[in-house]
């Protein structure tokens, strides 16, 4: 094998390897909103932000709303 065959397996392997790490993190978030728009109203259906939320801090929002 040469030099630059194993170079770029080796880059090639590294660059696949992010990618593999970030979809679960910031792909698959943004391809099924829906779920996790889901999952927050579930987690969130018990709370009064009123109770929770210290003085002078942004009110909870939307975190899938488009700005």
């Amino acid at each position: 094998m040469g030099k630059n065959t194993r170079s770029v397996l080796i880059f090639g392997g590294f660059v696949a390897v992010v990618a593999a790490a970030f979809y679960p993190i910031f792909f698959h978030p943004l391809a099924h909103v829906h779920e996790y728009k889901q999952v927050q109203k579930e987690n969130r259906s018990g709370i009064i932000q009123a109770d929770v939320q210290p003085v002078g801090v942004k009110i909870w929002s939307d975190p899938f709303k488009t700005k």
